[in-house]
């Protein structure tokens, strides 16, 4: 909340209009866009480390870090869905943004 009213405030002075301190103060999880790009980008990222030193993510397969291992098995067994959905966003990231 304070955070809030404190980039109200510096967008206030600034110049800006009221409407802009919202848009400023969104991040990752509330986009649905950029939400999406961030799980394909980990998806990728966990599948890539995983084909270079499997070793890595196999040793966490539970807990919290196991769900980089999770994404790793995502991006290994559903690798066409994966690079479908990678070209579309980045489709969509380039040309409808």
């Amino acid at each position: 909340m304070y955070l809030d009213t404190e980039l109200k405030m510096v967008c206030l002075q600034r110049g800006y209009r009221n409407e802009t301190w919202f848009s400023m103060a969104r991040s990752a999880i509330f986009n649905f866009q950029s939400l999406l790009t961030v799980i394909l980008l980990l998806i990728c990222t966990c599948a890539y480390i995983r084909s270079l030193a499997p070793k890595l993510l196999d040793n966490n397969q539970t807990g919290l870090l196991g769900i980089f291992w999770k994404c790793a098995r995502i991006g290994e067994r559903k690798s066409p869905y994966v690079a479908v959905c990678c070209i579309a966003m980045a489709f969509s990231v380039l040309f409808v943004q």
